[in-house]
């Protein structure tokens, strides 16, 4: 039987006490700003659904410091639709799945759309082919 010692009584494998180490000593995790972009693009592509087929996917570009991360998402939309209403679901969803998954707060998220695709276009693609 192995004796516990140490300041919680944890010891390795050889039977030494472990080191405690203090929560403020331990150290950060830092993740990395291009990973914040690929989270805030998914959620993007989340809130969206479906895009018309010639629609380039949602991109995002981040700005983090400390705790905080300003994002700013490049998207192309079908049309008609609610722009607002569609531009307000990705606000939603980005500043959501950030915060659960990187556990930054999100105070702006800038919705840029660069490009709509008209449905009359598809519809006339379509019976031309």
């Amino acid at each position: 039987m192995t004796s516990m010692s140490g300041a919680d009584g944890a010891v390795d494998e050889r039977g030494r006490p472990l080191a405690v180490v203090a929560p403020g000593e331990r150290g950060a995790t830092r993740i990395a700003d291009r990973v914040v972009a690929k989270i805030a693009a998914q959620a993007a592509r989340e809130a969206l659904g479906p895009l018309p087929p010639e629609a380039a996917p949602p991109h995002a570009t981040v700005v983090v410091h400390h705790e905080t991360v300003r994002v700013r998402v490049h998207l192309e939309l079908d049309y008609p639709c609610d722009i607002g209403d569609r531009c307000f679901q990705v606000r939603r969803q980005v500043v959501q799945r950030v915060r659960a998954l990187v556990g930054m707060e999100v105070p702006e998220v800038a919705v840029q759309v660069e490009r709509l695709h008209p449905a009359q276009a598809r519809a006339a693609q379509g019976r031309t082919r």
